[in-house]
């Protein structure tokens, strides 16, 4: 019998970015006095951002106050070979009413919405209620990755 091992190592930095573009599911991460909660939400990797959409509720309430946020993205063949990236940085409801820039913003994160979802914000858009556009602006990445391997002599 071949003689096998767990290993685990860090993904740089261009290997987390990879792992978030190849992805469209992820997990958002944010806490409120002594509460942290995890919600899933679909999502788009543009440019070191992570934009999505969101329907109103607690979840933006607690945000707007507290916007350093975690998102988790993972890909999982079995128990023994995933990888997993957590990305950090402040969570910002993007609209039409800010600065030049903010605007900017939000065209980039509408375009990068509808290339994964061409029919959001139309009118056969599949989930109309998700009416807010965020941005996640990623400012630290951590990633593991693990795989069992096979130990040659």
């Amino acid at each position: 019998m071949t003689p096998r091992q767990l290993r685990v190592r860090e993904l740089n930095t261009g290997a987390c970015r990879a792992l978030l573009a190849r992805n469209t599911i992820g997990r958002l991460a944010f806490s409120f006095q002594d509460r942290v909660d995890i919600r899933p939400l679909s999502y788009v990797f543009d440019d070191e951002w992570i934009f999505g959409r969101t329907s109103p509720g607690e979840k933006l309430l607690t945000v707007r106050h507290h916007r350093w946020v975690a998102f988790q993205v993972d890909e999982i063949e079995d128990e023994l070979n995933w990888s997993s990236v957590v990305a950090h940085g402040p969570f910002q409801i993007l609209d039409e009413g800010e600065s030049a820039q903010h605007r900017e913003l939000l065209a980039q994160a509408r375009r990068a919405i509808r290339e994964e979802n061409p029919g959001a914000f139309s009118p056969t858009d599949p989930t109309p209620e998700r009416s807010f556009i965020f941005g996640v602006a990623v400012q630290e990445y951590q990633g593991r990755a693990a795989r069992f391997v096979t130990l040659e002599d």
